[in-house]
């Protein structure tokens, strides 16, 4: 059933205002029509592109890094709140797949976690002791990895904290990583 403009736009307000990662392709998909539909939509509600939502959000919940320098993150963080929770997304691009199949290289999907699971330490210091992590299904090239990560534990020299990595509202990768701290 074909919904009106109106409703369209609604809903389509609605969605953006549940999540802000959320593509024009994605949209398109959900409400079968045309990515230029859809921008003309948000540009006659006056919702910005993607990356503007991202670096709105990232404005709004970004405690400074301290454990490591920002540009030694893979990802881009979008949301940090020190020994609490943080996110990050990865666009998976040409240089992050294999060439053969067009599948994401797992060392990334890990980099993008264990350097979240670094940066959301409230310490200069931050190691990574422990990680127990599980692939639960392929990444492939395009895709965007929005990763979660959030303290379970915190102790005197150790925190755990539990990351949790999704492709459209899927989880690919989940991890839990034990941090050593210098001090708290």
């Amino acid at each position: 059933m074909k919904r009106s403009k109106r409703e369209r736009q609604q809903q389509l307000k609605e969605k953006i205002a549940n999540d802000p990662f959320i593509t024009d392709e994605t949209l398109a998909d959900i409400f079968g029509v045309s990515v230029q539909t859809i921008r003309l939509d948000r540009l006659e509600l006056s919702i910005p592109e993607l990356r503007e939502r991202i670096k709105h959000v990232a404005r709004e919940h970004l405690d400074e890094v301290k454990a490591l320098p920002l540009e030694e993150v893979i990802g881009e963080i979008v949301d940090l709140r020190l020994d609490e929770e943080a996110i990050s997304i990865l666009d998976i691009g040409k240089e992050h797949v294999f060439s053969r199949n067009g599948i994401a290289r797992g060392h990334y999907l890990f980099a993008q976690a264990n350097s979240l699971a670094v940066a959301i330490i409230n310490d200069e210091l931050a190691l990574t002791s422990r990680a127990n992590v599980h692939f639960t299904r392929q990444v492939k090239e395009s895709e965007r990895v929005i990763a979660k990560a959030t303290v379970q534990e915190t102790g005197k020299v150790k925190t755990v904290v539990e990351v949790a990595s999704r492709v459209n509202q899927e989880i690919v990768f989940q991890g839990e990583f034990v941090m050593f701290r210098s001090h708290r």
